[in-house]
């Protein structure tokens, strides 16, 4: 797979991801964000599951022939840590705005070359640096936080943003390893529905009617977002390494910000524009720097 295919699916799963967030806030309506998640990612899991039948089952003897002892386990991680990113913003968009739950969420763009730098050793590109201080910016001037109000749900986003870096790191060891990404990803969402359903099942209220009353936000965010984009940043991954990954990502916000402008007809101001060229100024620089000088 070529360096273009990689950063082609970045920015398309990267995109549907931006698009997902409205869904995200309008699906809970009815239900409760852990019911809600363990339908969309179970709905993720209807729609992979085939592809993995059709393109990757005959892979499976020579892949695992290898150490399927290592996928299992670096599979369990990434399952677990998208549980936990996605559950945590799940809860926390009950208790902040979507600006709040936006800006905190690109926190993990400077968490995971953090992460890398302090658990494996390795040194990071200096262009990651200044592009993650350019994203952060961006982030900040792209959700208008500077007029929010800090709620304790902040704080669940902030914790989610850690285990989303944690998903990126462990997705990158995998893709190194093995080349299973429709069976990775079928994986990690069915993972993610099963945990979500057991919480749920304690704590909410598993009610159909309830649940079909939120049944387009769930296709689009269990078909498109927990099943496909997952898949998509696996593909993206094979080319881009974790911390370049995380600052191609940090472009969520610039999609969710032109899908609210688009489908709910809010006003870009001067500082969301702004924004959105910060962060693709960041993006750009963490692309293009290294290929004008060799990785340190």
């Amino acid at each position: 797979m070529s360096k273009t295919v990689s950063l082609l699916s970045a920015l398309l799963c990267t995109f549907i991801w931006g698009t997902t967030f409205i869904a995200q806030d309008t699906g809970m309506d009815d239900i409760g964000p852990f019911t809600f998640n363990s339908v969309r990612f179970f709905v993720g899991f209807l729609a992979i599951v085939p592809l993995v039948f059709l393109f990757e089952l005959k892979k499976f003897k020579s892949e695992f022939q290898l150490d399927f002892k290592t996928f299992a386990t670096l599979s369990f991680l990434i399952g677990l840590s998208l549980f936990l990113g996605s559950a945590l913003q799940q809860v926390a968009l009950l208790y902040t705005d979507v600006a709040n739950a936006a800006f905190f969420t690109i926190f993990y763009v400077p968490m995971v070359p953090i992460i890398i730098f302090l658990f494996k050793k390795r040194s990071i590109h200096w262009s990651v640096w200044p592009s993650v201080v350019l994203c952060l910016i961006g982030g900040y001037l792209l959700t208008n936080f500077h007029d929010a109000t800090v709620r304790l749900g902040d704080t669940l986003v902030i914790l989610g943003a850690l285990f989303w870096s944690t998903h990126i790191i462990f997705t990158g060891i995998i893709v190194t390893k093995y080349n299973l990404p429709l069976t990775l990803g079928a994986i990690q969402t069915l993972l993610v529905a099963l945990f979500s359903f057991i919480i749920g099942f304690i704590y909410e209220e598993f009610i159909i009617e309830n649940i079909l009353n939120e049944i387009d936000s769930i296709l689009y965010a269990g078909i498109l977002s927990g099943g496909f984009a997952f898949v998509l940043q696996i593909y993206a991954q094979k080319n881009i390494t974790p911390a370049p990954a995380a600052i191609i990502f940090s472009l969520e916000g610039v999609f969710a910000t032109i899908a609210a402008w688009f489908l709910l007809n809010q006003i870009l101001g001067i500082n969301n524009l702004f924004g959105c060229f910060f962060i693709l100024c960041g993006v750009l620089l963490s692309q293009l720097l290294p290929l004008m000088k060799k990785t340190v």
